[in-house]
């Protein structure tokens, strides 16, 4: 990386911190794993149901994100009860190589991960 790279990452119009910031937050990586496992749409109300730790509302924003910045297509139903169905877009897709090696990375040094945790606690106390 060079050094005009990195400067240019501490810009606030940087697309590194602009896009990263969308999609790493708590819920977002999660929520387009979840809806990669599967082939067809997903209601609302699965994805809660696989996901159950998240709240109505940030799984309503964290949607919203994703779908202002075309990652997410959102299909609504005039039913009632309202049917909502998600799926995945192409850009998405071309996300997923990399959230792949992210998901690896993370199997893969996760016990290293929280022994070090456990050894910096140790060494606090």
């Amino acid at each position: 990386m060079s050094r005009t790279t990195l400067r240019d990452a501490f810009d606030p119009a940087c697309p590194i911190r602009n896009v990263l910031s969308r999609i790493s937050d708590k819920w977002s990586l999660l929520v387009l794993y979840t809806l990669s496992l599967t082939d067809g749409p997903v209601r609302f109300g699965e994805l809660r149901r696989q996901i159950p730790d998240i709240s109505q509302k940030m799984m309503t924003v964290t949607l919203r994100t994703l779908e202002e910045d075309g990652f997410v297509n959102r299909k609504s139903y005039p039913e009632v009860p309202p049917r909502v169905e998600y799926t995945l877009t192409d850009r998405a897709k071309t996300l997923f190589p990399h959230i792949q090696s992210l998901i690896g990375w993370a199997k893969d040094n996760m016990p290293a991960i929280i022994k070090e945790r456990q050894t910096n606690l140790n060494n606090q106390r």
